[in-house]
């Protein structure tokens, strides 16, 4: 009798345990130290001594966690994310919501898009309160709730501890880059530059 109460309870426990965790919202959910920004970057100041890059007929994918910046004599120059001890690599957001490493601008030839928004525009929703869980995938083409993306080849080495069948992404507008969404991972707290794809 003692046994069946027990279990009895237990049940009774988890269950509520369980139905209670999954009615937080979604910027609480998973890691305990996870921060959602509450809106995407501002619009990056222009930069009067910096040309644009000279157009390359393809992409080319830089060594990982180094992003390449092409200074007006030719020469590259590499950039890095790591602005404090302990932060990532890579575009991140801080706990501010200041956004690390969007400060390019319209100019920037790696994220330069012929025909913006020709899959059409996402319409799921846009930061804090819109975490979307992915599906599936991987960085050439990604999808969650029937919408696939894809992530800007210039941006291929910040996605390589992206997990494509399990981590929480949420989108904001690119205020600089048209054509271009942000997709924010919630578990590393870095982001990287995604062109919608469309839906079924």
């Amino acid at each position: 009798m003692y046994r069946v109460l027990i279990l009895t309870t237990a049940c009774a426990f988890l269950t509520v345990a369980a139905f209670g965790q999954e009615r937080r919202p979604p910027e609480q959910r998973g890691g305990g130290d996870r921060h959602i920004p509450a809106h995407g970057p501002p619009p990056a100041a222009a930069a009067p001594h910096q040309a644009p890059a000279p157009r390359q007929e393809a992409p080319r994918q830089e060594a990982p966690h180094q992003q390449v910046q092409r200074q007006e004599n030719g020469r590259e120059e590499h950039r890095s994310f790591r602005d404090q001890p302990g932060h990532p690599e890579a575009p991140h957001v801080h706990p501010d919501d200041r956004w690390v490493g969007h400060d390019s601008g319209r100019n920037d030839e790696h994220f330069h898009v012929d025909r913006p928004w020709e899959h059409g525009r996402f319409t799921l929703g846009f930061g804090r309160g819109h975490e979307f869980r992915i599906e599936g995938g991987g960085r050439d083409r990604f999808w969650f709730r029937g919408n696939y993306f894809a992530v800007a080849p210039y941006d291929y080495p910040y996605v390589s501890d992206w997990l494509w069948d399990s981590d929480d992404v949420v989108i904001y507008e690119d205020p600089d880059h048209d054509g271009y969404y942000l997709a924010y991972n919630a578990r590393l707290g870095t982001y990287v530059h995604v062109l919608f794809l469309g839906n079924r």
